[in-house]
């Protein structure tokens, strides 16, 4: 008995230490990243106002969240101006790789000729997006993101935006890019729980709906942040009011493919 309980001391010992070495390994992996991404963060390509943002959206504390490193496959959907792509693109760039996709054409315009982004490619062509008819939704078809075996999918404040159909398409596409455990990072502005559907709730998204539709997609609630939680936003007004912009209340959640 003795000497079992002194090989479960030492069993528990090494299993300690390999535990808090991973952890230290982690940590070491994300400062590399850390340290491109503010690299990034300080380039001249970004725009004063991209940069006025950066207090506000944490991005490095965001990406630490999702877990990005940056020798990853990643592809961000619904690039819009690029204000991740332009931090994402210069920190993959060397060991990595980025794909953009879903309306891509604005963005990819303004990189193509920036040096370090020769890299980025443009994923999901053949999706077409576009209004619902008397909706404030978007459609999405042909979702298929033609990537394989990705490291990671992001989106930011975009979710709101389709429909329900388009929303599951898109959801089962990202699965399907995915490698097995990878990770999707979904962020956007938060509605209140069960609250219909109005005016000023148009681009706010129900966390806990998100939660549901991407499980039935596939995935595995791994984690959430209160990074983006914002007290003084009741919650009430659409984001784009004077009082609320720049201050919304977002959700952040990590899923996994099993």
């Amino acid at each position: 008995m003795k000497n079992r309980g002194k090989n479960l001391l030492v069993t528990s010992a090494v299993v300690l230490a390999a535990g808090l070495y991973g952890l230290s390994a982690s940590a070491a992996d994300f400062d590399a990243v850390k340290s491109k991404l503010e690299a990034a963060m300080a380039a001249e390509v970004r725009t004063e106002a991209e940069t006025a943002r950066d207090a506000n959206r944490k991005p490095v504390k965001t990406l630490e969240f999702f877990g990005l490193r940056d020798d990853m496959k990643v592809v961000e959907l619904l690039p819009g101006g690029g204000w991740y792509t332009k931090l994402l693109a210069p920190t993959l760039a060397e060991n990595g790789l980025l794909y953009i996709a879903y309306g891509t054409s604005r963005i990819a315009a303004r990189l193509k000729d920036q040096p370090g982004f020769e890299k980025i490619k443009i994923a999901g062509e053949g999706a077409q997006l576009g209004p619902v008819e008397g909706s404030r939704f978007y459609f999405a078809t042909d979702t298929d993101l033609g990537v394989k075996n990705a490291d990671m999918v992001l989106t930011f404040r975009n979710y709101h935006n389709f429909d329900e159909v388009s929303r599951a398409a898109i959801n089962n596409s990202v699965f399907k890019a995915l490698k097995r455990g990878g990770i999707y990072g979904v962020v956007d502005h938060t509605r209140r729980h069960m609250q219909g559907l109005n005016d000023e709730n148009r681009r706010r998204f129900d966390p806990v709906e998100a939660i549901k539709e991407i499980q039935a997609a596939g995935f595995e609630l791994v984690d959430f942040s209160d990074l983006h939680y914002r007290a003084d936003d009741e919650l009430r007004y659409e984001v784009g009011r004077k009082t609320v912009t720049g201050n919304t209340d977002r959700w952040t959640l990590k899923f996994r493919k099993p």
